[in-house]
């Protein structure tokens, strides 16, 4: 035992850089073959994805606009007065344009009607232009009759 405990001298073995630097070189040819096998699209088939598929147009169907005269209305009690400036267009089947122009009047008055009963606080809630327009497209429906209003586009909604 007394062998064991003498002290050692010998210097530890360096190891050999040659394996790091083999390594670091193949990491980077590795890596810009994957490069390049990427962006030519030899992989993950781009060339493929960039091929325009001529698939046919549908033809719009037949529709109309009806612009409605803009309205201003005023909101709240006397203090609290607000003002709503409010315009929008009817989306109508081309062939009831001029029925759907020619009740305009009703229209505005159904619109004038319904924003003016709103209270104040209805606006601030984010879904209240939403259900505003379901419900006025359902109110103008039942003035115009069924199948002749498609859509109500609000086109300006100012609250002041």
């Amino acid at each position: 035992m007394a062998e064991d405990a003498e002290p050692q001298d010998v210097a530890p073995k360096k190891s050999s850089k040659k394996p790091l630097l083999i390594g670091l070189i193949l990491a980077i040819l590795l890596g810009a073959g994957g490069f390049y096998a990427t962006w030519s699209g030899l992989i993950l088939g781009q060339k493929e994805a960039h091929a325009v598929e001529e698939h046919p147009v549908d033809s719009l169907p037949a529709i109309a606009f009806v612009p409605l005269d803009p309205l201003v209305i005023s909101l709240g009690s006397d203090r609290e007065s607000r003002h709503l400036k409010f315009t929008a267009q009817l989306e109508v089947n081309a062939a009831y344009a001029d029925d759907v122009t020619h009740l305009k009047p009703r229209i505005l008055d159904v619109l004038n009607g319904y924003l003016r009963a709103l209270d104040v606080a209805e606006f601030d809630d984010s879904t209240a232009l939403v259900r505003m327009r379901a419900q006025l497209l359902r109110r103008i429906q039942i003035v115009t009759g069924n199948g002749r209003v498609r859509d109500f586009l609000v086109t300006e909604f100012v609250l002041n």
